[in-house]
């Protein structure tokens, strides 16, 4: 990666886990720029990152909270992002637009685990990320120990920037490690600069020798002075760590405690210096001309007075208010700043903005002139696999049509949330990342769009087959008054190979059965093979039309319809009836520490391992696959989040179906009205 000149707006995702601080340090760099006269507390529900009710619900951020401010001349775009891994979608698609990722943490080496698909993400795209340990004066361990458990979930080494000053059991300052200066912390002001304590001289050296050492891992020069004891000049210190981290050759860490201003300002002086440009970033994308006007919308949003938002990053060239993008005309212009928004006529080279009326564009696209090659440019990670479903039904039979759209919305705001309509066991599905994801999309249908639901665990899709083959006779008589109803039939049914579905013959002679009236005989078949003997959908089954008798007036469609149906409640129970139960081919994602802990998980849920090899891309994960039935699977992803620090996801698909005997198909049969559509 180029350096680049730090030109145009900048932008920054701050992302960690679920209880790091995010918020709270998005709070304190607003306040420390003067964006915000006075901070808010996510405890109070009155920061900037706490617009959405559902976030004020939970006290936890569920979507990308955008906020603009300025730094000593520099303009600049803060975006928090969700901690949940449920949520993580959003989080993807910022930390791929931004310039530098701002990894929040606890102090605590045990939590470090969590920090994993982040930092691996960052490190696969190789986008410039900082760590900031917040909280700081929670810490039971010391700094270096709690490096060293960062460190085993990031393959660029980390290289620690401050050295904290320690005054009894609390941290009242901290040293810089390049510039050898130390500093006072101060509540909601600038840290005062004061000598650096003796008691800490011989630490801050060892500190100081390791970091150059880290250095000079990625520079000859740097290197070859270390080694004639030359101590380098400050300022090519400083400019080797910003090469060093614009390059994705280390990470720099740095130490704070937000809800205290602590560590604040020297993270936003980091920034200031060490950040590359939007036109770094643009490069990553494959952008080099930026003379065209290019957007990428990373996220969209629909809100209840403006309608659709698409969010969107320029890469390059201005956008004006009305120019046409992709053949659409752009419509209102908006700056984000937590949930307030401001109208502008021109977005310049790296702002975020917010375009309206952009109906047909979704999160992922890329807006430009109509004519250039999209294909030759990047875009946005997949959207994840869902992994967790469940069935949703209106409270009022009146929302029903409204609910389709509204869960259209909801999964154009986030495309790692899906809904279909299952016809197999006739619900509604919504899926997704997990329950707090699905349970965060229900209360939006009620907040935004006034559609209260209830919910219930996805049916499994049975089907029953048979074993055994008979011949069936039936006959539907009916006299009235009138013409009456005459039909008779012959069939033979057989079990075809599985998969085969279902197959219709006929070998009438000599007109046994008119063969207008054949048809309705298939029809009559098919229609009860919707529920079979044990009460569900009957596959792999053939039958067979041999012979049959009409009457020359009573005969009709519907008689040998309701003849033929007969037949096969009749015959169906003597074929030797077998419940049939859907199995899915699964890949299960874990860090390999936990493999052995997954290959229990398959087995406890009647699952059979085929194979398991290491992740394409993802150093120290391994990928185990195999098979398992349907019905284990709806709460799979909790157990394996639990098994796995919250690490594990995995991706299911239907194979095929396997018979199910004893006590567990009896258990089935036994709620079959449940499950069968009728």
């Amino acid at each position: 990666m180029s350096r680049g000149l730090a030109t145009g707006t900048r932008c920054a995702a701050l992302v960690g886990p679920y209880l790091s601080g995010k918020t709270t340090l998005l709070e304190a760099l607003l306040f420390a720029t003067g964006a915000i006269k006075r901070k808010g507390t996510v405890k109070d529900g009155n920061s900037i990152g706490d617009s959405a009710p559902e976030a004020r619900a939970r006290q936890m951020s569920t979507e990308p909270t955008f906020a603009q401010t300025e730094f000593l001349g520099d303009e600049w775009t803060l975006i928090d992002c969700p901690g949940s891994i449920e949520l993580f979608q959003d989080t993807v698609n910022t930390m791929a637009v931004a310039d530098v990722a701002i990894v929040v943490c606890e102090p605590d080496p045990q939590k470090a685990i969590a920090m994993r698909p982040i930092i691996q993400y960052l490190q696969k795209e190789r986008i410039p990320h900082m760590i900031f340990i917040n909280k700081m004066d929670q810490a039971t361990e010391p700094v270096q120990t709690i490096l060293e458990a960062i460190q085993q979930n990031s393959e660029w080494p980390l290289v620690l920037r401050e050295l904290p000053i320690v005054a009894g059991e609390k941290i009242t300052g901290y040293v810089d490690l390049v510039s050898e200066r130390a500093f006072q912390y101060r509540a909601g002001q600038a840290s005062m600069m004061i000598s650096i304590p003796g008691q800490i001289e011989d630490e801050k050296a060892l500190a100081r020798q390791e970091m150059l050492e880290a250095l000079a891992d990625c520079d000859d020069s740097l290197l070859e002075q270390l080694l004639e004891d030359v101590v380098p000049p400050t300022e090519e210190i400083y400019a080797q760590v910003t090469r060093d981290m614009q390059n994705g050759l280390i990470v720099p860490v740095f130490l704070g405690v937000a809800d205290q201003d602590h560590g604040v300002r020297r993270l936003l002086k980091a920034l200031r210096h060490e950040v590359p440009g939007p036109g770094v970033t643009a490069e990553r994308f494959g952008i080099k001309d930026q003379k065209p006007p290019k957007a990428l919308v990373f996220k969209t949003l629909h809100a209840a007075q403006l309608g659709k938002l698409s969010i969107a990053r320029i890469f390059s060239g201005e956008i004006d208010e009305g120019i046409e993008l992709q053949g659409k005309r752009v419509g209102a212009m908006l700056k984000l700043m937590g949930n307030q928004q401001v109208k502008v006529t021109r977005a310049n080279l790296g702002e975020v903005v917010a375009f309206g009326r952009l109906s047909d564009i979704s999160t992922g696209y890329w807006l430009g002139p109509e004519n250039e090659a999209e294909d030759l440019i990047l875009g946005l990670p997949e959207a994840l696999s869902s992994v967790f479903g469940l069935a949703l039904e209106t409270n009022d039979r009146s929302d029903e049509v409204k609910l389709t759209s509204a869960l259209q919305r909801l999964c154009d705001e986030d495309p790692s949330l899906t809904w279909r309509q299952d016809s197999d066991v006739n619900q509604l599905v919504l899926e997704g990342q997990g329950d707090i994801h699905l349970q965060l999309a229900i209360d939006r249908l009620e907040n935004r769009y006034k559609i209260s639901v209830r919910t219930s665990s996805i049916q499994v899709p049975y089907k029953e087959t048979i074993k055994k083959q008979i011949s069936q006779h039936a006959r539907y008589k009916r006299q009235t008054g009138g013409h009456g109803m005459f039909g008779d039939v012959h069939v033979d049914i057989k079990p075809l190979e599985r998969g085969k579905g279902f197959e219709f013959h006929e070998t009438i002679v000599g007109g046994a059965v008119p063969k207008q009236y054949i048809p309705a005989v298939e029809a009559g078949v098919r229609d009860y093979l919707q529920k079979g003997a044990l009460g569900f959908p009957v596959v792999d089954i053939s039958v067979t039309l041999t012979d049959g008798q009409y009457h020359a007036v009573d005969s009709n469609e519907m008689s040998f319809k309701l003849a033929a149906r007969e037949a096969m409640k009749e015959g169906l129970p003597k074929c030797s009836p077998i419940l049939l139960e859907p199995i899915c081919r699964v890949e299960i994602d874990v860090p390999a520490d936990f493999s052995a802990n997954v290959h229990g998980l398959v087995s406890t849920r009647r699952g059979h391992i085929m194979g398991f090899e290491a992740r394409a891309g993802q150093k120290g994960w391994e990928t185990v696959s195999g098979f398992i039935p349907q019905s284990e699977i709806k709460d799979l992803i909790v157990e394996l989040r639990s098994l796995s620090h919250g690490l594990g996801t995995f991706r299911s698909k239907f194979d095929h179906f396997q018979e199910c005997t004893g006590s567990l198909a009896d258990r089935v049969i036994g709620t079959s009205g449940q499950n069968v559509v009728e």
